[in-house]
């Protein structure tokens, strides 16, 4: 749950189909959702898709680094930008821990081309390494610390973020960088994706609609900066707690006792959130029960908020994506229709049956 020393969260960087910095995404959810497009439009489409609708980062190019693979490129980005919010000296970065989280890992670039990409054969190896990128972002910014990689699906960015609160806590470090990729959009993750019958048909995500009928995939990438000390008007990290429903493989049962009880635990650690942001992957099984599992922890009335109608689903870096946007050092948040001036909690989910949530406390 939560520990002694508050961990604050000093920096963030995003990337996704709404633009390259956080600036750019809060602009764009607070318009209307996202009308994703045809994959027939993305350059370097993946074969039997193109009607299928999606979100992509551009301009292609901007992942189409020479050396590191487009996961990697997409992690110096978002840390890059992280980092100069968070304002670390060379000095502060150097003993930094890096958790990385990614549900595909580097299958784009890999398995299928990058569009306008013209790797190094010797790094060809380290290229196909999900680990790739916490090791690239190491190099490119002078972080000696030690590094590790999170894959739990749905879950992983979220569950890079807390494995980082409990490194801090631990007192093993003083700071972190948190990171989480995915680049879901190749032929082999759509395919396993079609077979499971979890893709939307529509350009729209509505994932607390009735007539959501499957989640619309999306490129992302996010960025956290946590330091070990209270900083002044600096989002919080209060705790981090993961659970699993050991008899629903596929996350379609119709009630989450497992998530429901980490609500109840978070819920008597905190009091009743303010809002929660929900995993809400535009699935129908997500629609059915979810809700209802948040709902049933506390009589208490609270609003709940799903984000990936302007995202898109980013998979694996989804619950960081969100959790940045949410905790943005930024006059404007996505919140504001919600006004929370405390805690905030964050839900991701992953087939499975796992659910993981941290509690946030925003500044006032």
């Amino acid at each position: 749950m939560s520990g002694t020393v508050p961990i604050s969260i000093t920096g963030c960087g995003a990337l996704s189909v709404l633009g390259h910095d956080v600036a750019s995404h809060l602009e764009a959810i607070g318009g209307k959702p996202t009308r994703f497009r045809p994959l027939s439009e993305m350059a370097g489409a993946p074969t039997g898709f193109e009607g299928q609708h999606a979100g992509w980062i551009e301009p292609r190019s901007l992942l189409a680094h020479r050396k590191w693979s487009p996961l990697s490129a997409a992690a110096i980005h978002v840390a890059r930008e992280a980092l100069a919010s968070a304002a670390w000296t060379a000095e502060e970065r150097r003993d930094t821990a890096i958790f990385f989280g990614t549900s595909r890992g580097a299958l784009a670039g890999w398995s299928e081309d990058w569009p306008g990409r013209r790797p190094f054969r010797v790094m060809a190896a380290s290229n196909s390494l999900s680990a790739e990128p916490a090791a690239a972002v190491g190099s490119e910014f002078g972080i000696e610390g030690p590094w590790q990689v999170q894959s739990s699906g749905c879950c992983s960015g979220l569950d890079a973020l807390g494995m980082a609160k409990l490194w801090l806590d631990a007192g093993h470090s003083s700071r972190a960088l948190v990171i989480s990729v995915d680049l879901p959009l190749t032929s082999a993750v759509l395919q396993a994706y079609a077979d499971t019958g979890i893709l939307s048909s529509k350009d729209q995500c509505e994932p607390l609609s009735a007539e959501s009928d499957g989640m619309i995939p999306s490129e992302g990438a996010a960025a956290i900066c946590l330091e070990a000390h209270d900083v002044n008007q600096a989002a919080q990290l209060m705790s981090y707690q993961t659970s699993t429903e050991s008899g629903d493989p596929l996350g379609g049962a119709a009630e989450n006792p497992a998530l429901v009880g980490l609500m109840a635990k978070a819920i008597h650690a905190h009091g009743t959130p303010e809002l929660v942001v929900l995993h809400a992957s535009g699935t129908r099984a997500q629609f059915s029960t979810e809700p209802a599992s948040v709902r049933s922890a506390t009589a208490d009335p609270f609003p709940m908020l799903p984000m990936k109608q302007w995202t898109g689903h980013t998979v694996g870096a989804s619950g960081l994506l969100e959790s940045a946007l949410i905790t943005a050092p930024a006059p404007h948040r996505p919140l504001a229709d919600y006004s929370p001036r405390n805690i905030v909690f964050k839900i991701a989910s992953s087939m499975g049956g796992k659910h993981s949530l941290v509690a946030l406390r925003l500044p006032s």
